[in-house]
């Protein structure tokens, strides 16, 4: 099968386009024939893409680990699913992704594709969805009639955070740029800040809960803007080894959740979410989605299509 895979370690992050063996299933695990996967540019350097777990240094990852498919093989032990269903997952950071034709992954990280979305709207959805998910209701506890800032909310996560918070019953300010303010706007946004053009801790006080997307300055500023015993959630990457406790304490990583999963599906074809695909680009200029050149419109998600394969394969 065709497959993208990261290079050898070297200076700047290196994918190639390689031939390999289909993956062979052990016990528990499911075979998704991948349909399109979901892009997040900077996986390529974090460290679950270049280590194990065990800390041991790991060679020929395959990066995306959202995808929309349709299930082609299950393995011993594994129930309630059925070749040919159409789903929809994220796999664990540690475990390859599907920038493949084929991908593994486990029951607990998928679920059944919600059926108002095509396959690169619905693999647009798992990790930001999740992360919003988890970041707001796991983490922060979010209540109703809080009042939560987000920032980046015309990106892949702040698109859920904002519709989220708001099917909490929540008050959301978020930060974007000019041009999405009526986006966000119909997404649930009750105040909207152009980042470019004000200072946003100049804008809102006495916030419940910061949801932060982007990090560094942004994130340093922010704390000025919690009422007292606030909550700060963040998740931009440069929070992971810092030494400042509070940053520590905000920070997390999104893991797969079959149960928070199947209910965003429900919600999606409920019409109460909405997906957001930045664009689409083939399988063969996948390594190009990782330059962020290609982000036409900054919102939402960009995601690689893999039909072509599927149309043309056997």
């Amino acid at each position: 099968m065709k497959a993208m895979l990261l290079a050898e370690p070297r200076r700047a992050p290196l994918l190639l386009e390689r031939d390999i063996p289909q993956p062979q299933l052990r016990p528990g695990e499911v075979l998704v024939r991948v349909f399109t996967a979901g892009v997040t540019p900077t996986e390529l350097s974090w460290y679950p893409t270049s280590h194990r777990k065990n800390g041991e240094p790991r060679t020929g990852a395959v990066p995306c680990h959202e995808f929309s498919g349709e299930i082609a093989g299950i393995g011993d032990g594994a129930t309630g699913l059925s070749i040919g269903q159409e789903v929809y997952g994220m796999n664990d950071w540690f475990a390859d992704g599907a920038l493949a034709e084929y991908c593994v992954t486990q029951p607990d990280w998928i679920a059944p594709k919600p059926r108002r979305l095509s396959h690169p709207e619905a693999a647009s959805v798992p990790i930001g969805a999740l992360t919003a998910w988890q970041g707001l209701f796991d983490k922060a506890k979010l209540q109703p009639g809080e009042h939560v800032l987000v920032h980046g909310g015309a990106g892949a996560v702040g698109i859920f955070a904002i519709q989220l918070a708001r099917s909490r019953g929540a008050h959301v300010a978020t930060t974007v740029s000019a041009h999405n303010f009526e986006f966000v706007k119909s997404l649930g946004a009750t105040q909207v800040i152009d980042y470019k053009a004000l200072r946003f801790e100049k804008e809102v006080r006495e916030i419940d809960v910061v949801f932060d997307t982007v990090g560094g300055d942004t994130l340093r500023r922010s704390w000025d803007v919690l009422r007292h015993g606030g909550r700060m959630v963040t998740i931009a990457a440069d929070s992971e080894n810092t030494l400042d406790e509070r940053e520590r304490q905000a920070f997390f990583i999104v893991e797969p959740n079959r149960q928070q999963l199947i209910e965003i599906t429900r919600r999606l074809d409920a019409g109460e979410l909405q997906a957001a695909v930045d664009s689409i680009l083939p399988f063969p200029q996948a390594r190009e989605a990782f330059t962020g050149a290609f982000q036409k419109k900054g919102r939402g998600k960009l995601v690689v299509t893999l039909l072509e394969l599927v149309r043309s394969s056997p």
